[in-house]
């Protein structure tokens, strides 16, 4: 008895390697446009946080292991030609990609070239050891009210955008954020007051399905991204107001002409779609 008791003692310290210890990480990218940039969570001061520093916290980067190289109105080109070699040279273990939108709102909507150049973007990454991790979109017109035809003008250019995210994504091999499936992903507390970009809760939701699909690459999550809103500036109805005459509308109006010829030509289909057809 006493000699089997010894062995299972012994047995029962032997560790468990069937499943590999997360790994740490130390360097962290982010590409891509507004949302990557962090407008709708400000901070005091007037700078800008979102989802990037809230994945560098989760994942204990230091300051100079995490680079933001995202800029405003970025579509996919610039991701490709101008925000990826920087980040190749950053050498990231991680890289979060926030592009396409911008693209959706052009006249000169490509899903070809933004294919290409999404391939090309991810591919690159992946073959210098990084994690690559796109999105795909929600249904923006039910955050952000348009009317009839362009919404269904905008509707089909993500979902056109969607497509061209999900063949590279099975292609490639890649995790993906479904910002469609996001929970609370049209709850409006999880929007700004622009409705264009998140809040700091909705920068905080990306971060947390960032971070989980960290963890089911085998990324450690060294600190859980948490909901509650915290250390961001509050801003009130007055900025609210300024932001929507200053920027708002004229956004509204500049992406609205820039739309309203493909939405006249998804008008004019659904009316020849929808007529009934001619009795004999």
């Amino acid at each position: 008895m006493t000699v089997l008791r010894e062995e299972f003692t012994l047995a029962s310290e032997v560790p468990d390697f069937s499943a590999p210890a997360p790994r740490r990480v130390s360097r962290l990218a982010v590409l891509g446009d507004s949302t990557a940039v962090g407008l709708g969570d400000p901070l005091p001061g007037g700078q800008w946080r979102g989802v990037g520093p809230l994945v560098a916290d989760a994942l204990g980067i230091e300051p100079d292991g995490y680079l933001n190289a995202s800029f405003t109105g970025a579509r996919m080109r610039c991701v490709r030609t101008e925000q990826l070699p920087v980040a190749l040279a950053h050498r990231p273990e991680v890289v979060l990609v926030i592009v396409g939108m911008n693209d959706t709102l052009r006249s000169d909507f490509d899903a070809e070239a933004i294919a290409d150049d999404l391939d090309h973007v991810v591919t690159e990454l992946s073959a210098a050891g990084s994690v690559v991790i796109p999105v795909r979109f929600h249904d923006h017109g039910r955050v952000f009210r348009l009317p009839g035809s362009l919404y269904r003008a905008l509707r089909s250019r993500i979902d056109e955008l969607n497509a061209v995210i999900d063949g590279v994504v099975a292609a490639r091999g890649v995790p993906c954020l479904d910002l469609m499936t996001l929970p609370g992903a049209y709850e409006l507390d999880a929007w700004s007051v622009d409705r264009l970009h998140p809040s700091e809760l909705g920068h905080r939701m990306l971060a947390q399905g960032f971070a989980g699909l960290l963890t089911d690459a085998g990324v450690e999550i060294r600190v859980p991204v948490s909901l509650e809103c915290s250390g961001g500036a509050t801003a009130g109805a007055v900025q609210h107001v300024g932001w929507l005459v200053l920027k708002g509308i004229p956004w509204l109006w500049r992406r609205g002409r820039d739309l309203l010829p493909y939405a006249a030509r998804i008008m004019w289909r659904s009316y020849w779609e929808d007529r009934p057809a001619p009795s004999r």
